[in-house]
């Protein structure tokens, strides 16, 4: 599993004209899931993205966490984050989890940032999705559930 956390002051999905999920502070997380990944992977991960502590405080240190800052999630399903171009310039996706077992884990996913107690708006699994974002930093992190 990998999910890329962006710290954004503002995030937002549209799926045909319509926005589907809008949050100001937080992360927007890209989420894609590969063949080895399952409900405990999903579980791992949203835990280690609540307990990140990359907000500045007062010291301008990235020292608190979402909590912290009363910040919301945009989680969205992006399957090319498992893209393989080792061979050629034509990413292949052999290594991304079939789509209807990802939808599943994807859920399960955004119910464990939920139970965890984050606000979590999402964009449309498998959708033609359009994503806006004020990237804060800009601070992106790579969350790789092989390297928890």
């Amino acid at each position: 599993m990998k999910v890329v956390v962006q710290r954004v002051k503002e995030a937002s999905c549209t799926v045909d004209a319509k926005i589907t999920g809008k949050i100001e502070q937080g992360y927007m997380l890209l989420v894609g899931f590969s063949h080895e990944d399952n409900e405990e992977t999903a579980m791992k991960v949203a835990t280690k993205i609540s307990k990140l502590r990359i907000f500045e405080d007062a010291d301008e240190k990235m020292n608190l966490s979402i909590f912290d800052v009363n910040g919301s999630i945009l989680s969205i399903s992006q399957f090319t984050l498992l893209a393989d171009i080792k061979k050629g310039n034509r990413p292949s996706f052999v290594n991304a989890m079939q789509p209807d077992r990802a939808k599943e884990l994807y859920l399960y996913f955004n119910r464990c940032l939920e139970e965890l107690g984050l606000h979590v708006e999402t964009g449309i699994f498998g959708a033609d999705m359009k994503i806006a974002l004020i990237n804060d930093g800009p601070v992106t992190i790579l969350v790789d559930s092989g390297e928890l």
